[in-house]
C-alpha cells in the first residue's frame, strides 16, 4: 500500500531537546532540533510545498513559455537562487531557513501565516526586503479579542564555515527593526493577497493594522539555525536582549540539524526536477 501522509509530514522533525540556554541579560533560549530523514516520500512532499512558496505548481507553465525553459529549468534560471555562483548559497540558506521557520511557526506555534514572501521576488540571488516571517493568531474572527497575537520572526542560518558566528545576536539585532517596518511588511501581506484574489485572508490583515484602536499581543521571535558542527552554546549565551524594543515579548530560539547544506540543496534539487 502507498504510503499517505500529510503535506508537512516535514515538521514532525522539529524536536524540543528541552534543554534552555540563558542570554548574557537572563533571557531563556530554547534549544530546538531538526532531525531530517532521508524519506522519498516526506522529501517529495516537501519539495512541492518549497518550490509553490516561489511559483505555484499551475503557474509554472504559463511562465516558462516564453523563455522555452522547461518547468526545471524556469525553475532553476529564474526563480530560485544559483547553486554555487555567489552569493546564491547565502541566499538558498537564508530563504530556506525563513520557509523553515514559517512552518515552525504555524505548524508548531500554531500561527496562520500567509506565504506570500517569495512569489513575486525579482532578483532570485537577493534576499527578499522586509520582516522575515509574520505570523498571526486571531481567536474569533467575528470580534477583536486582546489576546489576538501579531508574530513577527526574524531567522538566520550558518550551515558553513570553520568558526561558530553569533547568529541569533544577528537575528536579535534585526528583529529591532521589525518594529520600525511592520507597518509596512503587513501592508506588503494585505497587498499580495488582494492580488491573489485572496479577499477574505487580505481584510483578516486589517486586524492588525491599527494597535491604538484594536489592541492585540505583539510577540517577536529570534531565531538561529546552525550546522550542529557549528552550534556553541557559550557563544549564544552572551547574547543580548535588553535594547530591544518588546524584549519582554521576545522568543528566543536556536534550531540545529546535521549537513543541513546538502538538505538545502536537496530540496531545491527535488523541487525542480520533480515539478
Amino acid at each position: 500500500m502507498e504510503k499517505v501522509i500529510n503535506e508537512l509530514e516535514h515538521t514532525s522533525w522539529f524536536v524540543n531537546t528541552g534543554k534552555v540556554l540563558t542570554s548574557s541579560d537572563g533571557a531563556k533560549i530554547e534549544l530546538w532540533e531538526f532531525v531530517h530523514e532521508k524519506d522519498e516520500v516526506i522529501l517529495s512532499q516537501w519539495a512541492k510545498h518549497f518550490r509553490n512558496h516561489y511559483c505555484l505548481d499551475d503557474e509554472i507553465d504559463y511562465f516558462r513559455k516564453g523563455y522555452g525553459y522547461s518547468r526545471a529549468e524556469y525553475l532553476n534560471k529564474i526563480k530560485f537562487p544559483d547553486k554555487s555562483k555567489t552569493p546564491g548559497p547565502s541566499i538558498r540558506a537564508g530563504d530556506f531557513g525563513e520557509i523553515l521557520i514559517a512552518d515552525f511557526l504555524e505548524y508548531v506555534l500554531e500561527h496562520w501565516v500567509p506565504r506570500t514572501r517569495y512569489g513575486d521576488k525579482t532578483i532570485r540571488n537577493e534576499s527578499t526586503k522586509g520582516s522575515d516571517i509574520i505570523g498571526f493568531k486571531i481567536l474569533d474572527d467575528k470580534s477583536d479579542s486582546p489576546d489576538d497575537t501579531l508574530s513577527i520572526f526574524e531567522a538566520k542560518t550558518q550551515f558553513s564555515g570553520k568558526n561558530p558566528k553569533p547568529r541569533l545576536q544577528d537575528a536579535i539585532d534585526d528583529s529591532l527593526k521589525d518594529y520600525l517596518r511592520k507597518a509596512e511588511s503587513l501592508n506588503a501581506i494585505k497587498h499580495r493577497l488582494y492580488y491573489k484574489n485572496m479577499f477574505q485572508e487580505a481584510e483578516r490583515i486589517e486586524r492588525f493594522q491599527n494597535l491604538e484602536d484594536r489592541p492585540y499581543k505583539e510577540v517577536n521571535g529570534a531565531v538561529a539555525i546552525f550546522n550542529t558542527d557549528l552550534l556553541d552554546e557559550i557563544l549564544i549565551s552572551e547574547s543580548k536582549t535588553v535594547h530591544h524594543p518588546n524584549h519582554k515579548n521576545l522568543i528566543l530560539i536556536v534550531m540545529h540539524g546535521n549537513d543541513l547544506m546538502s538538505l538545502v540543496h536537496e530540496l531545491y534539487r527535488r523541487a525542480a526536477d520533480e515539478a
